[in-house]
């Protein structure tokens, strides 16, 4: 094999393969970079490679060709191209497990849309506004599904999918990024069973308090509260919402085993009493 070359593992369409460079897989984007080619190849690098996703850690290697095995290369195509698409909307490099976890989704997601079977999301509102340039991108990403596939998509996988791809900006797991989306919704409930009211989650007040879990969240799981100079009038003046905060402070230390200062406290209350007072 010459030095500016790879050997190709697979061909998914004119466009799209993918190779093997010293025992690191990527995935090379170019038109007309596959044509007539088969695995085996030798490929040459260059300027006909346009975009290059490299899957480097052992498992996501293997787990990825387990994937191209199972998966109809139709659909991988389709996912490839939307992990471009998303990949040209930030600066900073995607976590390489998304061409798994994302395209193992968007498989069972189709398989079951196919099979009439309904997809529900309990936290779509939150994760709308907790991700908000996330779920932009991600109804972009229904929409060439949609004109790919003929399927008409339900607006709870574009919240699915919103985590996904917060999951790979961010280098976490998906199974914190869906627990934090989880978490608002459950303080939400939380909220409207001790006042009795149902809240507008189409309103600027709840947008800014999911907003403000959050950061705050964030900012406790880096062991950075901030400081609350209004904390004793706040504790004074809205006794009610402080008492609320307090619980919900509990319920984001019983979730996420960090400990939730009153200067955070207090900022919950405010936003709590401006939900009350707005009702």
């Amino acid at each position: 094999m010459q030095d500016n070359s790879y050997i190709v593992q697979k061909i998914f369409n004119n466009n799209i393969i993918l190779v093997i460079d010293n025992n690191v897989e990527k995935i090379l984007f170019g038109k007309g970079i596959g044509f007539g080619k088969h695995a085996g190849d030798e490929i040459a690098l260059n300027k006909s490679i346009e975009k290059t996703f490299i899957i480097q850690d052992p498992q996501n290697k293997n787990k990825f060709n387990q994937l191209i095995k199972t998966v109809d290369e139709d659909i991988i195509v389709i996912c490839e191209e939307i992990i471009s698409m998303i990949s040209e909307e930030f600066t900073e490099e995607l976590d390489e497990s998304i061409h798994i976890s994302l395209t193992d989704h968007i498989f069972f997601t189709l398989k079951r849309l196919k099979e009439s079977n309904e997809i529900v999301n309990p936290f779509l509102v939150e994760t709308e506004v907790l991700f908000k340039k996330e779920y932009e991108i991600a109804k972009k990403a229904v929409s060439i599904l949609e004109k790919r596939t003929g399927i008409s998509i339900p607006e709870g996988e574009t919240g699915f999918i919103t985590l996904h791809i917060h999951s790979a900006r961010n280098k976490g797991t998906l199974s914190n990024t869906i627990k934090y989306a989880f978490l608002a919704n459950t303080i939400t409930e939380f909220v409207e069973d001790n006042l009795n009211i149902e809240l507008d989650r189409d309103s600027l007040d709840y947008a800014r308090f999911i907003i403000h879990l959050r950061f705050a969240i964030e900012r406790l799981l880096k062991s950075s509260p901030i400081k609350n100079e209004l904390l004793t009038a706040i504790k004074r003046k809205y006794k009610a919402s402080y008492k609320l905060a307090e619980q919900i402070g509990k319920i984001i230390e019983d979730s996420l085993e960090v400990k939730v200062v009153p200067d955070e406290i207090g900022y919950i209350a405010i936003h709590l009493q401006k939900l009350t007072e707005s009702k």
